[in-house]
């Protein structure tokens, strides 16, 4: 049993709908980040589907660039999210919806 292309893609675009749903429909600032995730999460399948399709390393070897980028991008999220609840003791978007005081 093998895996084409179209199920890569058919699972990778179900992700990235299920992750966009989430970024519209959530109002909490972890909901929010962990759908962003998802929707890389997705973007990631797509390229190695792609680059088994292809039958090339190209698209895992850049995955690899992408998972090292989303590293640093949760460590910084998750900060900037930490600093905001201290801040304002909450992590609701409607609740955050100005920058100053």
């Amino acid at each position: 049993m093998t895996v084409g292309l179209n199920e890569f893609l058919a699972i990778s675009g179900l992700l990235f709908a299920i992750g966009f749903t989430g970024v519209l429909l959530r109002r909490n600032t972890l909901v929010i980040y962990m759908c962003l995730e998802i929707m890389l999460s997705a973007a990631i399948l797509a390229l190695v589907g792609f680059s088994r399709f292809n039958n090339t390393m190209d698209g895992n070897i850049f995955v690899f660039f992408i998972i090292t980028v989303a590293a640093a991008e949760v460590a910084v999220g998750l900060a900037i999210i930490v600093a905001l609840f201290r801040h304002r003791q909450t992590i609701q978007v409607e609740d955050l919806n100005t920058l100053k005081n």
